[in-house]
């Protein structure tokens, strides 16, 4: 998509029902989903949006939906309140033009409406895409992993976190510095393998890191069963490391690739929360 039709785009609250229907469409077609059980009720969003929730989209000139996402209020055990945005879906021809940034922004704009100082959501851990413009591009934080987090086989997820608050002073980023580091060459030999070593700050400091090494692309499903032992053995490691390291206080802050097969996360220390002192609850 060029720069000059990307501009052409707006980005929405929907209110209505029958843009609740043509969201809970988009979103049935771009997941691929044929099960009743995983399809959205239109109905459900309406109620969202009108109670702390959130319902976004985005439109072309000539007025398609191509792009849709929304949360709602949520609180975790240790009492910190947040947006979350449940689900972000762009029409397979128009991903990668910055359609899902402008509904992340729109989504910020309802959520600090609602009162909501941070937002939260989850991503699979093996889509770095998904990772890079969570980090790089929102400048969100991994501040929680939860194994099987739908509650069936493969569906490990990291939990983000976003400071809707932060502006684009770079200054107003504690991880800004880190998100620019360089990581070390690591290759497939290394996925799903943890690395350790010290990080420089800005301020001169030096810090602990890890690197975690996963595929550039996601994998493809395969009815191969040596191909489909391998993912699952990566995914294995990628949850053991994970866990470890977001379990023992940890924060991801970017996720980069080194080559055309393989990105890397960084994790680092975790600071204290802002406002309260109490870590992230998942």
């Amino acid at each position: 998509m060029s720069q000059a039709s990307l501009s052409s785009l707006r980005a929405e609250t929907l209110i209505s029902g029958e843009e609740f229907r043509a969201a809970a469409v988009l979103y049935t077609r771009v997941f691929g989903y044929e099960r009743p059980e995983f399809s959205l009720n239109p109905n459900l969003l309406s109620a969202l949006a009108r109670n702390g929730g959130s319902a976004v989209g985005v439109r072309t000139a000539d007025d398609e939906l191509i792009g849709f996402a929304y949360g709602f209020a949520g609180r975790d055990a240790l009492g910190n309140d947040f947006h979350y945005s449940q689900a972000a879906v762009v029409d397979a021809a128009h991903q990668g033009a910055g359609v899902g940034r402008m509904l992340k922004e729109r989504q910020r704009e309802v959520a600090l409406g609602w009162g909501h100082r941070t937002m939260r959501w989850t991503f699979d851990p093996v889509l770095s895409r998904n990772a890079h413009f969570n980090f790089s591009s929102l400048r969100a934080e991994g501040v929680g992993f939860v194994p099987d987090y739908y509650g069936r086989p493969g569906t490990d997820r990291v939990v983000v976190e976003w400071d809707l608050t932060r502006d684009d002073d770079p200054f107003s980023d504690p991880f800004d510095d880190l998100r620019r580091a360089e990581p070390p060459a690591l290759g497939r030999g290394d996925w799903g393998r943890a690395v350790f070593g010290p990080i420089s700050r800005r301020d001169g400091s030096v810090g602990e890191a890890a690197w975690l090494a996963v595929p550039a692309q996601a994998p493809a499903v395969s009815d191969d069963e040596e191909e489909r032992a391998s993912h699952d053995l990566l995914r294995a490691n990628v949850r053991q490391s994970l866990a470890t390291l977001i379990g023992d206080g940890a924060v991801l802050v970017s996720c980069v690739r080194v080559d055309q097969a393989t990105a890397v996360y960084l994790a680092v220390e975790r600071p204290s929360h802002p406002d309260s002192g109490k870590e992230p609850s998942v």
